[in-house]
């Protein structure tokens, strides 16, 4: 998979370019469900997801619906230049999370207020490594569904 966020449109958001292996992760994401590719064999999970299994070669896989649970891995703040659709909403946060069931697998999005929210409504300040977080789904301009993150209730 050569990437899985890479096309634009016109001064618009970065927005998701599918390939063969990919795709099925965007169609999951569309219905509101986080899955990640696993090979059939010897059912270890891949993320980006790609044809041939790294651990023992096999070619069969399967999508795993996953709890949506996972913490905070790393984030950053960009700081200009930014791409011109971007740059209204800085200061944004870019996180990585570590799924909680898949700790090796991390994936990349914003951390958001609430679900319909904008990449620039979380306060920084919230933001730490370790902090709990959940998947929600927003749908962008161009027609894809993408994964956000929101904070989990504190106890």
């Amino acid at each position: 998979m050569s990437s899985m966020m890479r096309g634009t449109t016109d001064n618009g958001p970065l927005l998701p370019e599918p390939d063969e292996d990919g795709a099925p992760f965007w169609e999951f994401a569309s219905r509101g469900e986080l899955r990640i590719q696993a090979c059939s064999h010897c059912r270890e999970l891949r993320f980006p997801p790609r044809p041939c299994c790294p651990h023992c070669q096999s070619f069969d896989s399967e999508w795993q619906k996953m709890s949506g649970h996972g913490r905070i891995w790393s984030y950053v703040l960009p700081h200009p230049p930014l791409l011109p659709a971007y740059a209204a909403r800085a200061p944004y946060n870019v996180v990585v999370v570590e799924l909680a069931e898949a700790p090796r697998i991390r994936l990349v999005g914003n951390l958001v207020a609430a679900p319909d929210a904008e990449i620039d409504s979380m306060d920084p300040e919230q933001l730490y490594i370790g902090a709990p977080v959940h998947v929600t789904f927003a749908r962008l301009a161009g027609g894809f569904t993408v994964p956000r993150w929101l904070l989990e209730a504190s106890s």
